[in-house]
């Protein structure tokens, strides 16, 4: 006599915190343009989660976003002073994401670098309401809630921040097989010291950002110029520390585009971002800021 079919169980609630991390870890990087700050934020997000009855929480990926929103945004505030003294120019945090971003962060192009850039011309509110309206999509009643402003409000300020944003946001027309190309001619000429190659894959206009946050030597400004450029990173590659270090250059998908790390044993030194227009490299950010790699270093 065969086992009588027991009914299944069922499935066991998912904690709404868990449920909707990656949502939450978008908003808060998004925001803020650091790993380690998004991560802190999270961590209060959860203390605040777990001291409240989430029982009489009616609606809790709402809840949530709020707390996540607003715990960045007095971040942010807070930041922006340090921000205006940081020695050198100041780079988001390189995050490591799969070869599709939104499976990381819900976000699609918004997380590359170069958006991430533009945003920081934000101001904090401009750059809470941009993320939450045109990278996930709440509308304006949802972000007035959240932020605590009439909705009236919250139209004028989202209008103004995707003007900010549209007219100053690089477009690039590179797929990805022109940038795995590009790529691989980029790694082959810094790693070989080929200053001619390298020139020929970057654009006339191309200017190179590099991030040390004073914790390391870098370029305290920007270096413009094929020949300003490329010699600058060949000089960089053929210091003594890096050459005994043995640093080799491997590919990455960072910030949802093919990138480049410089990597010494198990341990990633700095991240290279670019932008490619015309089949040419534009636009280099370098990070070397040591407390900007950690998120590649975890695990």
């Amino acid at each position: 006599m065969q086992d009588p079919i027991r009914p299944t169980p069922p499935p066991r609630d998912i904690d709404p915190f868990v449920e909707h991390r990656r949502l939450l870890f978008g908003t808060a990087y998004q925001m803020l343009g650091t790993v380690t700050d998004a991560e802190d934020i999270l961590q209060d997000t959860w203390l605040k989660w777990n001291a409240v009855d989430s029982a009489t929480v009616e609606h809790p990926k709402a809840y949530l976003v709020r707390v996540v929103t607003n715990l960045a945004l007095n971040r942010l505030t807070s930041a922006r002073a340090v921000r205006e003294t940081y020695l050198g120019p100041w780079l988001p945090e390189p995050l490591l994401t799969a070869p599709d971003a939104a499976e990381e962060t819900e976000v699609a192009d918004t997380v590359s670098t170069a958006m991430l850039v533009v945003l920081e011309t934000l101001a904090p509110v401009e750059r809470a309401v941009f993320v939450l309206r045109e990278v996930f999509g709440y509308s304006h009643a949802e972000i007035a809630g959240f932020l605590d402003r009439p909705e009236a409000t919250v139209r004028q300020i989202a209008h103004r921040a995707r003007s900010h944003v549209h007219s100053r946001r690089p477009r690039f027309d590179a797929d990805a097989d022109a940038r795995d190309e590009i790529t691989a001619k980029f790694m082959a000429a810094c790693q070989g010291g080929d200053l001619n190659a390298l020139m020929e894959i970057l654009a006339p206009e191309v200017t190179l950002w590099n991030d040390g946050g004073g914790k390391v030597t870098a370029a305290r400004r920007p270096l413009h110029g094929p020949d300003h450029v490329a010699r600058w990173m060949l000089g960089v590659m053929a210091k003594p520390v890096w050459v005994r270090a043995g640093i080799q250059l491997e590919s990455a998908v960072i910030n949802g585009e093919l990138g480049v790390l410089a990597v010494v044993g198990d341990y990633r030194g700095a991240a290279f971002t670019y932008d490619i227009r015309g089949g040419r490299i534009e636009n280099i950010r370098f990070q070397v800021n040591p407390d900007k790699l950690r998120g590649l270093n975890r695990g």
